[in-house]
This record gives structure tokens, C-alpha cells and sequence, in this order.
């Protein structure tokens, strides 16, 4: 990174994926454009993987067996000022794949319900196991994170 005052350490950059709401996938199409999508997921630092639920069927598939390099970005906290951003996001680059282990499809799951729905942590999964058959998992193994900031000190606002 160019401005190594912005670096967000990585323990602050890991905290920001873990408590994200959403971030931005990026792909390579097969056609050969670019191919960028907002998307849920969930952040297992234990096995340092991203985790995404979709459709048996879609672009998004059709691009990953492509090319599985993506990129991943979430942005946390931004604040506009006059004439600059206070902001801090975090960005990854991985290896995406489906996965076939169904043990881990369901562990991937329960995992994203806990993060968006806290409170069915303990609810019955009838949904969950109605739509199993038809929900593909994918898992984006991280090879590499970083995380930038730009705080604005409080007297200069």
C-alpha cells in the first residue's frame, strides 16, 4: 500500500470482515468483463474462508468456474467532511469454490443465519433442510487481506 499511514492492522481489518453487513464480490466474467456483486456472507477467521449461499445456477457460478481468482471488499464506518472521507474497509483476494461437502454446506449455513438472523440461532432449521437441496455454499478461501483507514482527528473536523 502507497500511504502507509492509512494501513488498518490486521487485527482491526479481520474485525471489520467479521462485522460487516454486506460487501462487494468481484469477479471476471466468462464473456471477459468485469462482474461485481453486493453479497452476504460470513467470516471464518479459523479457517481463514468467506462464505457465500446461492442458487444451483446463475453467473456467479458460471464466472467462478471461469476463473475462481475474486476479490472481496467490505466497507465499514464512512463519514463525508468538505473536501475529504473519513472511511475504513477492508479487501481480500482468494481462490472462490463450490462446496460439495454437505456437512460443511449445512456448517456455512447455520453460520450465516447466526450472523443475519441472531435470533433463530436456536430455532428449528424445517427451512433450512426444505431448502438444502436447492442452495449452493460457496467458500472463498483468503490468500490475502489488507485493510485501509482514514481517520479525521476530532479538533481538525
Amino acid at each position: 500500500m502507497r500511504r502507509q499511514d492509512r494501513l488498518l492492522d490486521i487485527s482491526a481489518a479481520e474485525h471489520l470482515l467479521e462485522t460487516g453487513e454486506y460487501g462487494f464480490l468481484a469477479m471476471c466474467s466468462p464473456e471477459g468483463y468485469g462482474y461485481g456483486i453486493p453479497i452476504s456472507y460470513v467470516y471464518v477467521p479459523e479457517r481463514r474462508c468467506l462464505y457465500f449461499h446461492c442458487a444451483p445456477q446463475g453467473h456467479k457460478l458460471e464466472a467462478a468456474a471461469a476463473n475462481d481468482r475474486v476479490s472481496f471488499c467490505v466497507v465499514g464506518d464512512t463519514r463525508v467532511y468538505p473536501y475529504t472521507t473519513a472511511y475504513e474497509s477492508v479487501h481480500l483476494f482468494g481462490r472462490l469454490s463450490a462446496v460439495g461437502d454437505d456437512t460443511e454446506r449445512w456448517d456455512a449455513l447455520y453460520r450465516l443465519r447466526a450472523k443475519y438472523n441472531p435470533e433463530l440461532k436456536d430455532a428449528p432449521d424445517g427451512y433450512m433442510r426444505k431448502s438444502f437441496p436447492r442452495t449452493t455454499v460457496l467458500r472463498l478461501d483468503i490468500e490475502h487481506l489488507s485493510g485501509k483507514c482514514k481517520r479525521i482527528p476530532a479538533g481538525s473536523r
